[in-house]
């Protein structure tokens, strides 16, 4: 006989809570999650509910939601159970805000058009290419454990070329190999800088959705931006030299697109040399350029070891791979180098040596052309979509590169419940306020993932949403 439809809610709820899965003192999931879950309305969630709290093993608490307050053990009369629950925000590493968390979560949902998504789509993957290579790994492999605390010295060379052919001159003793920017960055925080340190940054900003920085006890400072890029005569430090750093994203920036032209890095070069103030350069979008090619680097113009340059393969080939890499003063590659060994003694042996193959063999560039014909073409599509159904309701900047179409609302328009909705609708997007965008009326719109047909469906959907927003 099959069980009541709530039966089987109370039953996984129990297994969860039995498991030690969900512990005393964790918010299970809403009635809303838990009636999409199940798919039954939420007069059944609530009825499953309400015999777990009969049971005592759950509790709705105010401005909490609905909590495990026991389990199966300490109902039998077993001694009380830890509490791992008041121990989660014990650390020093700050949680993501929830508006984070939800697009972290949701970012799987193959169910969804993911306009959301920083990433490539599978559709312009280089799948074939990339069996060529494994196979070509896997057949040359060798008996391999951990590397040089660096990387890969093959790997290391593989980047200095690549490097220099976009204008930065560096040897492979002043790179380190790391896994993704994130990484570099988290290194970076522990590594060199002082709790109490100012982070200058442009704003909006990909930081502000991060708390890297925050969580080791720095203090975020935002500088506006025009159609060049950071405002160099907006910063302005005021706890003395040595104490501060300036993150800036100047090509294809995230969330907005901006390019950085040159004489604007010349400028801001030029003020930090002045003022003592290294830089952080996150260069991870610089191949994605799709009408011309981005001026060089702050790096390539840096002469003084002033700047920290970080890039990746995970927008151009694949985040799966884990590869990236910072560049900088020997004897700050030497500092981080010696904290990742802490972390993790090093990336995967084998991404880096497929991620060497790439780049040594010519098929990476070869396919950075066909990446850039294939966003032309989705920006094409995102562009012709926002001009049929949302020029009535938003304004634009068209980006030249990367994967990010930085989209404000005009204000007649109410957006406060924009993500809400639009998520209950099946569509994903980013609000510009995980960017620390102020006035609630922006979203990053991605034109990078979603499948050319979803792009035209989603901004369709994006603009009925906004339309009916105050309904």
């Amino acid at each position: 006989m099959q069980k009541p439809k709530y039966q089987l809610i109370v039953d996984f709820i129990k297994d969860k809570i039995s498991k030690g899965e969900w512990t005393i003192g964790s918010r299970i999931p809403s009635q809303r999650h838990l009636a999409k879950m199940f798919d039954v309305n939420r007069s059944t969630v609530i009825t499953a509910l309400e015999e777990l709290m009969a049971d005592g093993l759950i509790e709705g608490k105010a401005g909490m939601g609905t909590i495990v307050t026991n389990n199966t053990w300490t109902l039998m009369g077993e001694q009380s159970s830890t509490n791992w629950n008041e121990k989660v925000t014990l650390g020093i590493h700050k949680p993501s805000i929830s508006t984070v968390q939800e697009i972290n979560e949701a970012e799987s949902n193959h169910h969804l058009i993911q306009l959301s998504k920083g990433e490539l789509s599978p559709e312009i993957f280089p799948l074939e290419e990339m069996r060529s290579i494994l196979q070509k790994v896997s057949n040359q492999m060798t008996p391999f454990g951990y590397e040089e605390p660096k990387g890969n010295l093959k790997l290391r060379q593989a980047i200095s070329d690549y490097l220099k052919n976009r204008g930065i001159d560096v040897s492979p003793s002043s790179i380190l190999v790391v896994s993704g920017a994130l990484q570099a960055l988290h290194l970076i925080s522990i590594g060199l800088l002082q709790r109490g340190s100012s982070v200058f940054l442009e704003v909006p900003s990909y930081l502000y959705s991060l708390t890297v920085f925050q969580s080791m006890g720095m203090e975020l400072k935002g500088i506006p931006m025009d159609k060049k890029g950071i405002k160099v005569d907006s910063i302005y430090q005021t706890k003395g030299k040595g104490k501060s750093i300036l993150y800036t994203i100047p090509t294809f920036h995230n969330p907005t697109g901006t390019l950085m032209q040159k004489n604007r890095r010349e400028e801001l070069l030029e003020y930090c040399k002045r003022e003592q103030l290294p830089i952080i350069e996150d260069d991870v979008y610089r191949d994605l350029w799709i009408d011309t090619i981005p001026p060089e680097p702050l790096k390539s113009m840096d002469y003084y070891g002033s700047v920290l340059y970080i890039g990746s393969l995970s927008k151009t080939l694949s985040p799966g791979l884990r590869i990236g890499w910072v560049v900088g003063a020997e004897s700050v590659i030497n500092r981080l180098a010696d904290l990742k060994m802490q972390s993790d003694y090093g990336s995967s042996t084998f991404s880096q040596l497929v991620a060497m193959e790439w780049l040594s063999s010519g098929l990476y560039d070869q396919h950075l052309e066909t990446v850039r014909e294939q966003l032309k073409v989705r920006r094409r599509t995102a562009l012709e979509a926002l001009n049929k159904h949302l020029s009535s309701y938003a304004t634009w900047e068209v980006p030249t590169g990367g994967f990010f179409i930085w989209i404000k609302i005009k204000p007649a328009f109410k957006v406060k419940r924009l993500f809400d909705k639009a998520l209950s609708k099946g569509l994903l997007l980013n609000p510009g306020s995980i960017y620390a965008e102020q006035s609630g009326q922006f979203i990053r719109l991605s034109f990078g993932f979603a499948s050319i047909n979803e792009i035209k469906v989603g901004i369709f959907q994006l603009s009925q949403i906004i339309k009916d927003v105050d309904d």
